[in-house]
This record gives C-alpha cells, sequence and structure tokens, in this order.
C-alpha cells in the first residue's frame, strides 16, 4: 500500500447529514481547517457504533482545536439519518456524516475494500493546507481510540506550529519535544 502522507487530498462533493439536516460538503469546505476524515465500513454494526460515539464525545474538544469531523461510509445520508435516529450511540453525533454511496471519496483516500463497496476501517488527519498528515488503517475487528487521535491531532497542530521541533513517542501535551540536530544523534 503507497502512503498519502503528505500528500493533498482529492477534490469531493458529497451529501451529509449533521445535526437533524441534510447539507453538501466540499474538499473546498475545509480549505483552512484541520479535518478528520473518519471512514468505518456500514451504519446499523458492531464495532462502528462504537467508534463513531466515541469521536462524538470528543467533538467538542476538537472542534475547540478548529478540527471538523467527517465520518465517512458507503451508506447514503438517508441511512445515517436513520441510524442517527434509532441509536442512542449515533445520536450524540454532531459531525458531518456522509454519504459516499458513488465510493468516489472513499476511492480518493484508498480504502475501499475492493470488490465489497464497503471502506476499510480507516482515519486521516488533514492540515489547514489540504494535506493529510497522518492515516490510520485497522483491521475489521479493531476499534480506533478517539483519545488517542486528539493526541495526534494535538502533535500535528504542536508540529506545525513550531517548526524544527517533533514530538516523540506518546508525546502528550505540555510535555518536552525534540529538536532534530547532530547532537541528538545516537543520544535518544
Amino acid at each position: 500500500m503507497t502512503t498519502l502522507v503528505n500528500t493533498p487530498i482529492k477534490p469531493f462533493t458529497a451529501t451529509a447529514y449533521k445535526q437533524g439536516e441534510f447539507v453538501e460538503i466540499s474538499d473546498t469546505d475545509l480549505q483552512g481547517k484541520w479535518s478528520i476524515f473518519f471512514f468505518y465500513p456500514a451504519d446499523f454494526t458492531f464495532v462502528c457504533p462504537t467508534e463513531l460515539g466515541d469521536v462524538a464525545d470528543k467533538y467538542e474538544e476538537l472542534q475547540k482545536l478548529g478540527v471538523e469531523v467527517l465520518s465517512v461510509s458507503t451508506d447514503t445520508h438517508f441511512t445515517h439519518k436513520a441510524w442517527h435516529d434509532s441509536s442512542e450511540t449515533i445520536g450524540k453525533i454532531q459531525y458531518y456524516m456522509v454519504g459516499d454511496q458513488t465510493g468516489r471519496i472513499t476511492n480518493n483516500f484508498g480504502v475501499m475494500r475492493e470488490g465489497q463497496g464497503l471502506a476499510d476501517r480507516a482515519t486521516f488527519l488533514v492540515d489547514p493546507d489540504g494535506i493529510i498528515q497522518a492515516m490510520e488503517i485497522t483491521a475489521e475487528g479493531i476499534g480506533r481510540d478517539a483519545e488517542d487521535l486528539l493526541r495526534k491531532v494535538k502533535a500535528a497542530q504542536y508540529v506545525r506550529n513550531h517548526p524544527g521541533e517533533v514530538c516523540p513517542a506518546k508525546w502528550k501535551e505540555g510535555e518536552a519535544t525534540l529538536s532534530p540536530s547532530l547532537d541528538l544523534v545516537g543520544k535518544i
């Protein structure tokens, strides 16, 4: 698999369900903002609602960091509304639930399951310039952790705002960073 990190997202337009309405969303709506594309296989399933609910619990904090969230599956925006209306967990969602029934967005990110018409369980963190800064793809049965996603957002924003510094493993906001140089080679 080829990595998409450090590449621009491709243009898209889609209909999403958000806060009781059907709305149009496109790549141009995200320009100048941080965004998370949170792909999942299908509505009305098992691991997916646990992940989407976990992200819903962090959405307010992500919004404070200037991050927009787009959950994406190949279901329609109508199906997203029905799921939102029928599930207590999904009912918490305030972010975009994007319908990608044509598979354009899913294919743009390279996470369409061959011959199935379903997205992989994948996350992409995109910076305000539309460049992918992080990506994660897990197997069907492995759910993602919104707390770690939040940590990655903070690290990516820190690195963007502090050129010449990098965030080491398990870095958390307020902890020490590194300034790569010849002096550090072999000393970490």
